[in-house]
């Protein structure tokens, strides 16, 4: 062969350049963003369902909450632990949760989600903005 020495050296650049997502984070992940919660949610202490119950099925919950309160007329949920909620994304979910950007949008630019339709319907008020901002309940 009259090439070797190059073939040798055209696959280490390969190889470096192929291999180069693994080994310059050293096979780490990025953590996910931690959302800001009101201080109404830290005195409260818990949500309707667990926090990691609530990362992963969390829009199931509330496409099951839109069809029972919208399709059903069913306006109460009763968590796992046996407490009454109301059906409400207002009253409930945006009580603890009432920076959009802080709390929904930080988590789903990270996981690469873009169609958010529940603020088709609801919209992100003033009040909410406030409540945000002074870190009050209503």
């Amino acid at each position: 062969m009259y090439d070797a020495g190059k073939i040798i050296i055209g696959l280490i650049v390969f190889l470096g350049f192929a291999t180069f997502p693994i080994w310059h984070d050293g096979g780490k992940a990025v953590s996910a963003p931690e959302p800001e919660i009101t201080a109404y949610a830290k005195k409260i202490g818990h949500c309707v369902e667990p926090e990691k119950w609530m990362r992963a099925n969390h829009m199931q919950l509330l496409d099951h909450w839109r069809d029972a309160a919208v399709r059903e007329d069913k306006r109460v949920y009763v968590s796992s632990t046996g407490e009454e909620y109301d059906i409400s994304l207002q009253n409930t979910c945006l009580r603890c949760h009432s920076n959009k950007e802080k709390f929904c949008d930080r988590c789903h630019q990270f996981a690469g989600v873009h169609e958010l339709y529940c603020w088709d319907c609801h919209l992100e008020s003033k009040e909410m903005k406030k409540w945000a901002a002074t870190d009050e309940s209503f």
